[in-house]
């Protein structure tokens, strides 16, 4: 295992790529105007009561179903793809937040923020979109046309968190998994308030 904690680094490039060892991050880290480099599954990465503060965060890899929930994250650049990855607050961890992020150079896909303030963060564009509000909004939003078997993928909006400010999706996997077109999804989002494409 290799570990970093117990420290604030400033300015430095930390490359997490190795094939065998996992890597830690935290407890009472501090990265500050440092390159993050991922290039390892979820399964070989834990990051813990970690502060990233101007961070560029670079994904190599797709980054799928990690959570930050222990991560606070703010000023920092993403780039990169990130599948079912989670950010900020979660009722249950205190460590975790983010705020004045930006993620309109990385490709999200089911990427959730909980308990944030959304309007600080900047989004990918189309083929992305961003739901705000999902959770709270679930019931309107299940209501809509939705073409394909994306009614079923809203539905579950109704699960997550109520504290759930955002949800970003990729429409080029969502028209791929549900039977339906990129143009038929914009078609549905374009009629909607609080969707960012």
């Amino acid at each position: 295992m290799i570990q970093f904690r117990d420290t604030e680094l400033v300015n430095e490039r930390l490359e997490l790529n190795s094939k065998t060892e996992h890597y830690y991050l935290g407890h009472h880290l501090t990265l500050r105007s440092c390159t993050l480099v991922i290039g390892v599954p979820a399964s070989a990465l834990t990051i813990a009561r970690t502060r990233l503060i101007d961070c560029s965060i670079e994904v190599k890899k797709s980054l799928k179903h990690f959570r930050w929930d222990e991560v606070f994250v703010k000023g920092c650049r993403f780039t990169g793809t990130l599948s079912g990855n989670d950010f900020g607050r979660w009722p249950d961890f205190e460590a975790g937040g983010i705020e004045d992020c930006d993620f309109s150079g990385a490709q999200l896909d089911g990427c959730r923020f909980i308990g944030c303030d959304a309007s600080t963060l900047r989004f990918p564009s189309w083929p992305c979109f961003t739901v705000l509000d999902p959770a709270r909004r679930s019931r309107e939003l299940a209501a809509l046309p939705w073409p394909g078997q994306l009614g079923i993928v809203v539905g579950t909006f109704s699960k997550y968190p109520p504290s759930t400010a955002a949800v970003t999706f990729s429409a080029t996997r969502l028209a791929k998994e549900s039977g339906t077109t990129e143009h038929e999804i914009r078609a549905v989002l374009e009629q909607v308030d609080g969707v960012k494409l």
